[in-house]
């Protein structure tokens, strides 16, 4: 069986080396997250805004084309998304949170 690691992960990374309020992990999660389930991968992007030394704000953006591929029926989607990338962002010992949102 075959891993594939998100872009941008290295998995031999020492959790004290990072800066605080970065979500390294939590960030490459979404991204790998937003492009797999995206019909137009080239449009996804990820911005990261600090909230405190311990909180970080990630926003997913997305083709207006693929925002119910991203939020699924009822929400379920992105609801497995934020449970996903905050555990990613326990790895690095913040709290992270996902907003979903079209891109222009």
């Amino acid at each position: 069986m075959t891993s594939v690691e998100p872009e941008g992960y290295n998995g031999s990374e020492e959790e004290g080396n990072q800066q605080a309020g970065t979500a390294r992990t939590a960030s490459a999660v979404l991204r790998y997250l937003g492009v797999e389930l995206t019909q137009f991968p080239d449009r996804v992007v990820v911005q990261e805004v600090a909230e405190g030394d311990k909180r970080v704000r990630l926003t997913l953006l997305v083709d207006k084309a693929d925002m119910g591929r991203v939020i699924g029926r009822q929400g379920k989607i992105a609801g497995a998304i934020r449970a996903v990338v905050r555990a990613a962002g326990a790895k690095d010992g913040i709290d992270a949170a996902v907003e979903i949102q079209e891109r222009d």
